[in-house]
């Protein structure tokens, strides 16, 4: 024990401020990774990798072991080299959200405010109709990132948004009601579009079983871009709002307006969107 003590007492002693600030970078790198690999097939084999070279260690270092010694350094660089074909969609979604950083800057000439907030109200009372009357809906806002790729899968509409719109496009048995209906600057670019589905843990580990397809769906399209996504449950009526990998569930009207309003219109900085949204993340968990 006393060796212990007088052995960390030798490394507060050699501790200085360059010290101190290397650890916290080196911290702060592996925080941003492990937030950025959440709710992903990713962090399962994150784990596994980290149980595998935890165990490895284990068994060189206690067992006198030549032969497996000379495997591990065989292989390793092949394994380096394989880290990032496993991990190629969480780093190509790094990457996009990286890009994707300028959207966090005020953007008030992009898009006029009364449009913004015409659009935002159009939905908002199209999504409370559709979930009165239990019709699915799967609603697309395009914000920075183009979506023309998949504007391409679907009915090209190019039409003046209005809820009676939305109302008709999402009635049931419809040629219409399947799919997606993407917004682009106020108007109904498409409807009928195939999502990409999202492979994240987010909905298997929720309590609830009513979120399906499209739920898995808007959660694909905010992971692969910008997008702000209003989903209506079929089976439920309940509202969603998908962004960013996320989803907040169980909305009012009133809700689903300022979480659309921060959300869809990037004129806050990351400090005061992050106030803004945060009291409607803490009460999904209570509502969850």
């Amino acid at each position: 024990m006393t060796d212990f003590f007088n052995d960390l007492l030798f490394l507060f002693q050699r501790l200085t401020w360059l010290s101190v600030i290397d650890i916290l970078l080196v911290t702060l790198i592996f925080f941003v990774l492990l937030y950025l690999l959440r709710d992903t097939q990713a962090m399962v084999l994150l784990r596994g990798i980290l149980f595998l070279a935890v165990l490895v260690a284990l068994l060189t270092s206690l067992v006198n072991l030549p032969a497996f010694s000379w495997l591990l350094r065989t292989t390793l660089p092949a394994l380096l080299f394989a880290i990032p074909v496993i991990f190629a969609p969480e780093i190509r979604r790094t990457l996009e959200r990286i890009g994707r950083a300028e959207s966090l800057l005020p953007t008030q000439g992009r898009q006029r405010q009364e449009e913004i907030q015409n659009t935002v109200q159009i939905i908002v009372t199209a999504a409370a109709r559709l979930a009165g009357r239990s019709h699915g809906a799967l609603i697309v806002l395009q914000r920075l990132d183009n979506l023309e790729e998949y504007i391409t899968t679907g009915v090209r509409m190019d039409s003046r948004l209005t809820p009676e719109l939305l109302l008709q496009v999402f009635y049931p048995n419809t040629p219409l009601h399947d799919g997606a209906a993407i917004i682009v600057d106020g108007r109904l670019a498409a409807a009928a579009c195939v999502m990409p589905l999202s492979s994240s843990g987010i909905l298997n580990s929720s309590p609830e079983r009513q979120m399906g397809l499209r739920h898995r769906a808007a959660l694909g399209i905010s992971e692969t871009s910008d997008a702000v996504v209003v989903v209506v449950s079929e089976e439920t009526g309940s509202i969603s709002v998908a962004h960013a990998g996320r989803m907040i569930r169980h909305l009012d009207s009133e809700r689903l307006t300022n979480i659309l309003l921060a959300f869809y219109r990037p004129a806050h900085t990351p400090a005061s969107l992050l106030r803004q949204i945060a009291p409607y993340f803490f009460r999904k968990e209570e509502e969850s």
